[in-house]
């Protein structure tokens, strides 16, 4: 049985999704950030050295990282849904936006989150922080020109990985200046199966307000 080791109010909460969407079959372990530095407790250490969420049980597999995750659960329990097939057209792009989310755009939205948290101190980087978010934000709102999903009129595993940045956009108050991206975010929170992994996760900051 595939096992979800999940942080509350975390990116773990897109893995559940996912699997939601897929009407796979998977089970829930928990696990509480500490209340006052809101960091993993040292029990997700036993399952990964790196101690951190998102990360899956499936057998004898341990998988960390949300894009190799998806990856995987596409894969084994996707029979073709929510995936791109190597050698396809768009596959390439698909790729590239699994890559995306962790590996680049989150980056300019992480180090905002930290800096805010340094008041006048942090502000020296401001603006070039300011200047990648853009970067960023603005290209993925471009992307989203005229179609649904990331990948067009279907929503894919790239849309499930890139949720987060969606969501840490509108956490940003950020909505507004990228209205392809808040539509696409109230989009995939109103679909049912998000709905439910919410259910299921319990208490997630990002989600929807309403």
């Amino acid at each position: 049985m595939l096992v979800v080791h999940h942080l509350n109010d975390s990116r773990s909460q897109r893995i559940l999704w996912l699997l939601e969407e897929l009407g796979a079959p998977y089970e829930i372990k928990f696990y509480k950030r500490d209340a006052t530095t809101r960091l993993a407790p040292p029990e997700l250490k036993d399952v990964h050295p790196l101690g951190k969420s998102p990360v899956i049980t499936d057998g004898a597999e341990t998988i960390a990282e949300s894009g190799a995750i998806i990856d995987y659960i596409v894969r084994k329990y996707g029979a073709g849904r929510l995936a791109r097939t190597p050698g396809a057209a768009d596959f390439e792009k698909y790729n590239e936006w699994l890559h995306y989310a962790e590996g680049s755009a989150m980056l300019p939205l992480m180090l905002n989150m930290y800096v805010m948290r340094l008041a006048e101190a942090g502000a020296p980087l401001h603006p070039r922080i300011a200047d990648e978010m853009a970067n960023h934000l603005g290209y993925v709102n471009a992307s989203l020109e005229g179609r649904d999903w990331l990948m067009g009129k279907d929503i894919t595993g790239a849309d499930v990985q890139m949720s987060f940045v969606g969501e840490v956009c509108n956490a940003f108050g950020q909505g507004d200046r990228y209205p392809n991206i808040k539509a696409w975010v109230d989009r995939f929170q109103n679909r049912p199966a998000y709905r439910t992994a919410l259910e299921k996760g319990g208490p997630y900051n990002m989600g929807p307000k309403t």
